[in-house]
């Protein structure tokens, strides 16, 4: 881009304007950083839900996990479309749990006093579980039409069929 200055500015000493420190900094590579972003979403959703057992590295294949270690500046080879079923499948599995553990978690808090999924989660109001991982799905290269069926069986077996059927 190209900045215009006025003639008073040009004759200013002093430190470099935070402007051009930004323009002299090298473009990042916005798939690498949407990659890393799939990962701290996962790690927040292990944490968050208290997932035991998962390995979020398992969740990439070998081009995935070289990527997590390199500069956002630099272009990488990222996961292409055809992935290893078994990576898939641990994928799959790994959505359902987060899905099976919201609905846990909303169910036992209401069963214990009415509260409302923004008051169990006070810290993520709008965040909603399903459409979470929904979307994760996307990045995974999951079916969103098999998290979300999945969301709707947790809900009719936990007795909360008002929500179920929205």
């Amino acid at each position: 881009p190209v900045l215009d200055t006025e003639d008073a500015w040009l004759s200013v000493e002093g430190p470099v304007s935070i402007v051009e420190l930004a323009l002299e900094q090298k473009r990042i590579h916005y798939p690498l950083v949407e990659h890393q972003f799939v990962l701290c979403t996962i790690l927040y959703a292990i944490m968050r839900l208290s997932l035991k057992g998962v390995k979020p590295l398992s969740l990439f294949d070998s081009k995935g996990k070289n990527a997590f270690f390199k500069d956002l500046t630099s272009i990488q080879l990222l996961p292409s479309g055809d992935m290893d079923p078994n990576v898939l499948s641990i994928r799959q599995q790994f959505l359902l749990k987060v899905v099976s553990a919201a609905v846990q978690t909303l169910c036992s808090s209401q069963k214990d006093k009415e509260v409302s999924e923004e008051e169990y989660f006070p810290f993520e109001k709008g965040k909603n579980w399903s459409n979470l991982a929904a979307d994760l799905a996307q990045y995974l290269q999951i079916s969103e039409d098999l998290v979300r069926r999945h969301y709707v069986c947790e809900l009719y077996s936990y007795g909360m069929d008002h929500l179920g059927e929205e």
